[in-house]
């Protein structure tokens, strides 16, 4: 932000300084040492200070304001036309005073810079037509100055549009420069804004995926408790300890996500699955190949794979009736393969399509697996694929 201050700095005072110094040094002089008569000599200094505030001016507001690729920038027609005037007088009456070399200086000027808001058809249509005007009126204009042979003619027609050409390059090419640090200085403040967007986006799907699991778990035990507290105190206290872990866990784990710290490990919620399914009297068997150690995951592998034990996990506990559940977890070809289903699926859209699992496909995808649901009669089962190295193009955080 400071370099591009600064190269704002630079490029302002390059055009301003430039504008005002050609219009002041060099045609003011020619204007005060002409002899002509007062009245004009005041007209001239007139249109020459108006022609140079509006320049400066215009400079000012064309920096202000980079466009859109394509897009021009808001005209200020009152100083257009205030600066267009002055040159216009300005150029008048250095023609009429026979300077072939500098009367087009000033009317240049000021097409450069109305050319520099406008977008790049109209941009060139601008130039082109001002070029052939200012040739015109150099050729046209060449007897009155006194200078009438062919080659003092052709010199006086093909000055002008040179001169605005040179002009407009300069101008344009360094008012591009600018524009281009300024869309790249845009585009990085852009960038870090989705940056943050996704990090934000990250930090509620690890929350949901925290916070929803343990907060379910915890409902589950407490009712559990509720209905044991009359027939089965002692039972009943056991259970609101487990409560008062959970809540602990659940405290821990999110200090944990707000420092960035935690990942969800594959082996950790399958313990825990089996765990919390227990506890709800579901028959939980885990099927897990000798030769599929989870330590040949990536952290990412085993972070989504975690991930998606966990939200299955949840859903049976939240959607279903189960009474068996099963965990299937093998290798094959290089693809970690996970699978588990239960006998309880009920009705309702949640259990089909819960917005947890939808946003775990799209993780699973980004890393190159793929995690799929479906129904069948009283069956429900989530099926995940991950390579065993995922860890390109996805942060499973």
């Amino acid at each position: 932000m400071r370099d591009l201050a600064s190269f704002r700095r630079s490029t302002w005072w390059s055009l301003a300084g430039t504008t005002a110094f050609v219009l002041v040094v060099l045609l003011g002089r020619r204007v005060l040492i002409a002899a002509v008569p007062s009245w004009a000599t005041v007209a001239g200094l007139v249109a020459l200070a108006v022609t140079t505030v509006a320049g400066v001016v215009l400079l000012g507001r064309r920096m202000a304001g980079v466009p859109q690729v394509g897009e021009p920038v808001g005209l200020p027609l009152g100083w257009l036309v205030a600066g267009g005037a002055g040159a216009a007088v300005l150029g008048g009456i250095l023609l009429l005073l026979g300077d072939d070399g500098a009367w087009p200086v000033a009317p240049a000027m000021m097409v450069s810079i109305a050319a520099t808001f406008l977008p790049s058809r109209r941009r060139w249509l601008l130039l082109a037509v001002s070029a052939a005007a200012a040739a015109a009126l150099g050729w046209i204009a060449t007897p009155v100055s006194g200078s009438g042979d062919g080659g003092g003619r052709l010199w006086a027609a093909l000055l002008p549009p040179g001169l605005l050409a040179i002009t407009a390059a300069t101008l344009l090419g360094i008012l591009w420069a600018w524009d281009v640090a300024a869309r790249l200085e845009r585009a990085g403040r852009l960038s870090a804004d989705l940056a943050v967007a996704d990090e934000r986006l990250r930090f509620a799907a690890d929350l949901h995926d925290i916070q929803g699991h343990h907060l379910q778990v915890i409902a589950l035990k407490s009712e559990l408790a509720a209905r044991l507290a009359q027939t089965d105190p002692a039972r009943a206290a056991v259970e609101m300890q487990e409560v008062r872990r959970l809540a602990a866990e659940a405290l821990r784990d999110t200090r944990a996500v707000v420092q960035g710290y935690r990942r969800t490990a594959l082996d950790d919620e399958i313990a825990n699955a089996t765990r919390v399914l227990a506890a709800a009297d579901i028959d939980a068997r885990m099927r897990l190949d000798a030769d599929a150690g989870t330590d040949r995951l990536s952290e990412t592998s085993r972070n989504l794979l975690g991930l998606v034990v966990r939200e299955a996990t949840t859903n049976v506990l939240r959607h279903s009736r189960a009474r068996r559940a099963e965990v299937d977890y093998h290798v094959t070809a290089g693809l970690a393969q996970l699978r588990m289903g239960n006998d309880g699926a009920v009705d309702h859209p949640a259990a089909a399509a819960g917005s947890g699992l939808r946003v775990l496909a799209e993780r699973l995808a980004a890393a190159g697996g793929r995690l799929t649901w479906e129904r069948d009669g009283d069956r429900f089962v989530v099926a995940a694929s991950l390579p065993l190295d995922a860890g390109t193009g996805v942060e499973a955080g």
